[in-house]
């Protein structure tokens, strides 16, 4: 469905149904699959056939669902996983092993910077972060000849910032290693990352994609344009023969179209086994067939919230890049000229105890530790998901003690106003 725009791939792509079959997507709740002979499922194992033989590895769902996503993205190869952590970690670790670096923009998730900093710093990965708005002198000096990527997000979780991509990505290329990035709160919807130079995309399918809470899931990939033999020396995981599995060499066997993700399922989602559910699948699929109207009313709701919000006398700063006169604004429009995301980050004057009573009083909002969904939604980063994070680190990631994140749903854009105008009367 290359030919086709991205609302008839929202509905449409992944998944063509033959004379007879299903019209939707069918939930295959198998965990194994039969054959006639050992030797067919053999050259399964050889990766000689295409198939299925265990879902630990693969699934008929997820694979529609991942295509379908892909084709969305614009890339050549796919695959979902449990959670969008996963995916992270399976996109960096596919490249990066013990005893190599990354270069990641610091203004991430928290749970990424935690996985990043603590836990594969603990595998021997080391990391160096730096602030995304660093000039190209800077983010030059990152680099260490052991770099094997860059990592960032398009829309910042919850910072906001809005990374330049083209910059990130010449750096990147200019020292033979891919861009990798999370494009969870932009969605191919409002940002296709390829477009600009990015060779890794990532998401945490359980936000927008899915968008009703209903499946936790993720999903990577792969543009398909990053060259692993040109650089086969940065990359031996992916340019010599992987004695685990029968001597193949994926980027001579699979091309530099298939190698990452073909990698990525017969080494790590065998291994580590993140496997996302055919029920969480077809539960995202749905999510998918809605994700270009949704998306449009989620930045329209955000954008008259962040108005609101911008003149009113209780609220110490607002931060919302679809917002005229935010620091990224004008990033914003280059890259996604139609929209960001329907997430705002605030602070409530008066500080972390202001922002805490302020969310205690909402109505509509629930406090939540989720984002990006078809409800209004809120969180206090800083005693949440950042708590892990000393003062120091919490504004190297963007937040600060007061902020608050609110994730504007589907609902009448008054109402949400009216719901923040008497919470902050509340505590005024």
């Amino acid at each position: 469905m290359s030919n086709y725009r991205i609302e008839t791939k929202c509905v449409q792509g992944g998944y063509t149904p033959s004379n007879g079959e299903p019209r939707q997507i069918p939930i295959i709740q198998s965990t194994t699959f039969k054959y006639d002979s050992s030797s067919e499922m053999g050259k399964l194992f050889d990766l000689e056939a295409e198939g299925y033989f265990y879902s630990r590895l693969q699934n008929p769902t997820c694979d529609y669902v991942a295509a379908k996503i892909c084709e969305m993205e614009g890339g050549t190869a796919a695959m979902l996983t449990s959670s969008g952590q996963a995916a992270n970690f399976y996109a960096v670790f596919n490249i990066a092993n013990c005893g190599d670096h990354v270069v990641s923009s610091s203004t991430i998730y928290g749970g990424t910077y935690n996985l990043f900093a603590v836990t594969m710093k603990k595998m021997g990965i080391d990391f160096t972060f730096v602030d995304p708005d660093c000039t190209e002198e800077e983010l030059e000096a990152a680099f260490r000849p052991n770099t094997k990527a860059v990592f960032g997000e398009t829309i910042a979780n919850p910072a906001l910032t809005v990374l330049d991509i083209e910059k990130f990505a010449k750096a990147a290329h200019a020292h033979n290693v891919p861009l990798i990035l999370d494009n969870t709160f932009a969605t191919p919807i409002n940002c296709r990352p390829f477009e600009w130079g990015a060779d890794i995309v990532t998401h945490s399918t359980t936000k927008y994609m899915d968008g009703h809470a209903s499946g936790i899931g993720g999903c990577i990939v792969d543009s398909g344009n990053f060259d692993w033999m040109a650089h086969a020396d940065k990359f031996p995981g992916l340019c010599t023969p992987d004695d685990s599995y029968h001597g193949i060499t994926y980027a001579e066997k699979f091309g530099k179209e298939g190698a990452f993700i073909t990698k990525a399922t017969a080494q790590l989602m065998r291994d580590f086994g993140s496997t996302q559910s055919p029920q969480t699948a077809y539960l995202l699929n749905l999510g998918l067939e809605s994700l270009h109207v949704r998306v449009e009313r989620h930045c329209a709701n955000a954008l008259a919230v962040a108005k609101f919000l911008k003149n009113h006398e209780q609220i110490a700063w607002v931060s919302y890049p679809g917002l005229e006169g935010d620091k990224y604004y004008e990033t914003a429009k280059k890259y996604m000229p139609n929209g960001t995301c329907g997430v705002i980050s605030f602070g409530v004057k008066g500080g972390r105890k202001a922002a805490e009573d302020f969310m205690g009083h909402l109505k509509i909002a629930s406090i939540e530790t989720h984002v990006a969904d078809a409800r209004t939604c809120c969180l206090h980063p800083a005693s949440s998901t950042h708590r892990q994070l000393n003062d120091k680190e919490l504004l190297a990631s963007g937040v600060s003690a007061d902020l608050v994140r609110l994730s504007c749903g589907l609902e009448n854009a008054d109402d949400l106003i009216e719901d923040i105008a008497q919470a902050l009367a509340a505590i005024k």
